[in-house]
């Protein structure tokens, strides 16, 4: 049997070791996992409660067209429901993108390194993958990538803040970006982190959807929220975008947990804002950490921190691992000398800085002899 010839020599995604066999390998007590970008604080009191009432209809199916929660998405951002389709987490909300519009003879423009799911699912779908390397601050190189730009494009992926790095693309720069960007070609604004994002000039993307009809915007419950493990994302286009990929949605893609924990999500707009606030202020010790240990960091948007470390990210990773707390190596993530650190608890991150001083004395007493 012959699969498509494209899928031979994919990657397949490979998740960290669950936190049990970390402590059982290691013989650790107690194991911090900071790699996933998650929510340390958890999700909603109200949120928690709906899944928990939710569980005596667990025999029915989910609403296929997730209409209650459609209608609150849409009131909460000013948008028809028609302009809305649901995924199982935004990956999903991607793969469909990708299978409605690219084909083998297409192209998709993305910039590198970036989130890893627009080019495998592009990859998938045989279409050419023409990818612009991020500035040496971790930026898009968004004059390069429209360059890369043809009759061939159908869609040009634009990760705000991005993954990995942190960076952000600001309002007047994104404007400018989208004027120039031919109409045929969808530009997806992938704003999983917007929540977290403190910067004045941050754009509104939502009112821009009127004046371009090629702009889809991506966001998801799984990161602010803290409803990852529920899997629910969203996209919000023109209704003759949502049109064209709805078919391809599964019926009951999404669960009916998913859908009450996100419509009681959605009311506690306080616990957004407080997880939002308290990140900013881990994150802003992050920086002071690096600065008073001469360590460059990419500035971030996000609750996430990419720390240049000065030696390969594998290292850096086996060590924290060996403390008890589970990163990211830049390796990895095509930044071979840092480490991505999601932003916990002020006692997690105090303990990862910790962890990272004695390294850096380790390394610096060796130097030294």
């Amino acid at each position: 049997m012959k699969a498509k010839p494209q899928l031979y020599g994919l990657p397949a995604y490979k998740p960290g070791k669950p936190i049990s066999e970390v402590k059982k390998e290691l013989g650790l007590d107690e194991v911090i996992k900071l790699a996933s970008n998650e929510n340390p604080y958890g999700s909603s009191k109200l949120a928690k409660q709906a899944v928990i009432d939710a569980v005596m209809d667990s025999a029915i199916y989910p609403d296929g067209y997730s209409s209650v929660l459609r209608n609150k998405v849409a009131q909460h951002l000013g948008v028809q429901e028609e302009q809305l389709i649901f995924g199982n987490g935004t990956d999903e909300v991607i793969q469909f993108l990708c299978r409605a519009f690219l084909t083998p003879s297409d192209n998709t423009v993305t910039a590198d390194p970036t989130f890893s799911q627009y080019k495998l699912n592009a990859a998938i779908e045989g279409a050419e993958i023409r990818e612009v390397p991020l500035t040496d601050m971790g930026e898009h190189n968004l004059d390069e990538m429209l360059q890369k730009i043809d009759e061939n494009t159908k869609i040009v992926w634009v990760c705000n803040p991005n993954n990995p790095s942190g960076n952000y693309i600001g309002k007047d720069v994104f404007e400018a970006f989208l004027k120039q960007v031919p109409e045929h070609v969808i530009v997806a604004s992938d704003e999983a982190y917007i929540e977290y994002t403190v910067a004045e000039d941050y754009p509104d993307t939502i009112p821009l959807l009127d004046q371009y009809k090629n702009l889809v915007v991506l966001r998801t419950f799984s990161k602010a929220y803290g409803l990852a493990s529920l899997r629910i994302g969203y996209g919000v286009a023109s209704p003759e975008i949502i049109q064209v990929m709805e078919p391809l949605r599964p019926a009951f893609n999404t669960t009916a947990y998913a859908h009450t924990a996100a419509v009681a999500a959605l009311d506690d707009q306080t616990f957004v804002q407080e997880s939002a606030k308290k990140n900013r202020i881990e994150l802003e010790k992050y920086e002071a950490f690096c600065k008073k240990h001469q360590l460059f960091f990419y500035p971030s948007q996000t609750n996430f921190i990419l720390i240049d470390v000065g030696i390969p990210g594998d290292e850096i990773f086996s060590y924290l691992l060996s403390k008890g707390y589970i990163t990211r190596s830049g390796q990895a993530l095509g930044f071979p000398t840092c480490i991505r650190i999601s932003i916990g608890t002020e006692k997690e991150n105090e303990g990862v800085m910790l962890a990272l001083s004695e390294l850096l004395k380790e390394r610096s007493a060796l130097t030294e002899s």
